[in-house]
């Protein structure tokens, strides 16, 4: 196994306190989810934990900083995503607390994705052709 799939691998190992957890590579990276949420990019050997409007503000009291990728015209474009505290990755009840953000993150995008779905209206019934 190389380095950043054992980073991965540990990245995993400290999100399992949260639920049932899986990697998938995307973007050259991984996405990590918990229970089929989407909570975390790994970038390099870096975890960045998601964030939003209610959470953001912890991170960056921390210090911590987001995940950031360059478009093609060379401007940085920063993220929702955010390292959590370095100490954080030492154990999983460290990560806990910054983790449980990030799903809680990810619920809330959930609930908010599906109350903004629309129902589709239902068809109006056929008349019965008169003839």
């Amino acid at each position: 196994m190389n380095a950043r799939n054992e980073f991965v691998a540990h990245c995993t190992e400290l999100l399992q306190l949260l639920g049932s957890v899986r990697s998938r590579r995307m973007f050259g990276g991984h996405g990590l989810y918990v229970d089929d949420f989407f909570i975390a990019i790994v970038a390099g050997d870096q975890l960045f934990l998601k964030t939003d409007e209610q959470t953001r503000s912890r991170f960056e009291a921390e210090g911590c900083t987001p995940f950031c990728f360059p478009q093609k015209d060379g401007e940085l474009v920063s993220t929702s995503y955010f390292r959590p505290p370095e100490e954080a990755l030492e154990s999983p009840a460290l990560l806990q607390p910054w983790a449980r953000l990030a799903l809680d993150a990810a619920l809330r995008a959930a609930q908010a994705k599906t109350s903004k779905t629309p129902k589709k209206p239902k068809a109006a019934p056929k008349k019965a052709l008169r003839g």
